[in-house]
């Protein structure tokens, strides 16, 4: 039996210690430094060590003789914890920092993609004001604006008009709206099609596809409104077919991973293609380094072979040498944020009905919660994810819907449409 360790604290990481608390590997689970959520599932243990306090966790590992450290958020993985693991003898879920730049510096995986001759949006990098500005004035079309460094998921403005587009460029490259995050930016073409994530299991030469998931970005209905960090997600995708799958592991998942593998730095972990379907094909949007939130709350409960095992032979390059099982049925997550997400942090707000949405068969995976005067509260932008499977999208909405509405907390706000609307079900 063995102890693993869970880096981080959100919905993302309450999925993973849920999946890996069920696998007969396991006998002691810690996340560090997860949420109350966390703390229910089977064998957990919450410690109090933040996600970026890399000498602290590699400690914690060595102390407490960890099998291997399954890492959540990107921050670690681009400070480089899986070298630092690596360097200690323990054994880590995740790709080292040279890999993690791909989602790090969106400049860097900009000209990777194109080196590497893997399809992608046209793009322009800039650092100067006034050089981005002269651009978007040449150019014809209206481009995304991307600030090219790490900013919690939200560095991303897709502006319908020129004058949209110049304030984007403004609040990144002279109001520092997202810090050092935005001293590059990108001025990227707009594709357009279908979004669809695709996340696979990697162990630096083969890889495992995971049912592709809808994430849906946009805060409100009808995917109107600013970009957050992902409102909700459904799977499976109905943009995606057996034909697609193998197209994109063909020219897009094989392609980085053999690029990776020449430059001495094998990719093992789990890679997460941000894509949109165009009408010439998948071309990559983004490359993330983790597992996608909420991605990962609608797909991981469908996963019927053993987590731990899977993990383990991407860490030790033996992907081969296990099955990676998934159950037939379609699986929808709800995600529940505080009153004024994406734009500022409320005040904690008591939630209620958590045992109610369970009774109608959600999971319900927890992220910005807290433990005040003994009970859960409300102390995040994004707050919970309600979780439910069915034989097909629709029933799964149906019943994750039951669920978000037996919880109540002040200021809640949800998106109506999870699924319903893309499935082909009126919203």
């Amino acid at each position: 039996m063995s102890c693993v360790l869970v880096v981080g604290g959100g919905g993302r990481e309450h999925a993973l210690a849920w999946v890996l608390s069920r696998s007969r590997h396991i006998d002691r689970l810690l996340v560090a430094p997860g949420n109350p959520g966390t703390a229910t599932c089977d064998g957990a243990e919450n410690v109090a060590i933040s996600a970026g306090d890399i000498a602290g966790l590699v400690a914690l590992c060595r102390r407490e003789s960890v099998a291997l450290a399954v890492i959540g958020p990107e921050d670690p993985l681009a400070a480089g914890i899986v070298d630092a693991l690596a360097a200690a003898g323990v054994a880590a879920f995740g790709p080292g920092a040279a890999c993690a730049r791909l989602e790090a510096s969106k400049a860097h995986c900009k000209q990777f993609l194109i080196d590497n001759r893997i399809p992608t949006a046209a793009a322009e990098v800039f650092g100067d004001p006034d050089a981005a500005s002269a651009h978007l004035a040449a150019r014809p079309d209206v481009p995304v604006v991307k600030a090219s460094g790490l900013a919690a998921g939200k560095g991303v403005i897709v502006p319908d008009t020129r004058e949209e587009a110049a304030a984007a460029i403004r609040d990144m490259l002279v109001e520092r709206r997202f810090g050092s995050a935005g001293e590059q930016i990108l001025l990227e073409e707009r594709l357009f099609g279908r979004e669809v994530s695709v996340l696979a299991f990697c162990d630096g030469e083969r890889f495992a596809v995971l049912p592709p998931a809808q994430d849906h970005k946009r805060l409100l209905v009808g995917d109107e409104g600013p970009n957050t960090g992902g409102m909700g997600a459904f799977t499976p995708s109905p943009v995606m077919d057996d034909r697609l799958i193998e197209q994109i592991g063909r020219e897009i998942i094989s392609p980085t991973l053999a690029a990776l593998r020449a430059s001495g730095t094998p990719y093992r972990g789990l890679l997460y293609a941000g894509l949109m379907i165009t009408e010439v094909g998948p071309k990559v949007i983004e490359f993330n380094c983790r597992f996608g939130d909420p991605e990962t709350q609608a797909v991981l409960p469908l996963l019927r072979s053993d987590l731990f095992e899977i993990m383990v032979a991407c860490a030790t390059g033996s992907l081969s040498d296990v099955s990676v099982d998934w159950a037939p049925v379609a699986s929808v997550g709800i995600v529940m944020a505080s009153a004024r997400y994406p734009t500022a942090a409320g005040e904690p707000v008591r939630i209620f009905g958590l045992d109610a949405a369970a009774e109608a068969g959600c999971v319900v995976f927890h992220a910005g919660t807290g433990i005040i005067d003994g009970a859960i509260h409300a102390t995040g932008g994004r707050v919970l994810t309600v979780t439910a499977t069915g034989p097909d999208v629709a029933a799964a909405a149906g019943r994750a819907y039951r669920g978000v509405a037996a919880i109540g907390f002040e200021g809640a706000q949800h998106r109506a449409d999870i699924g319903l609307s893309r499935a082909g079900v009126p919203a």
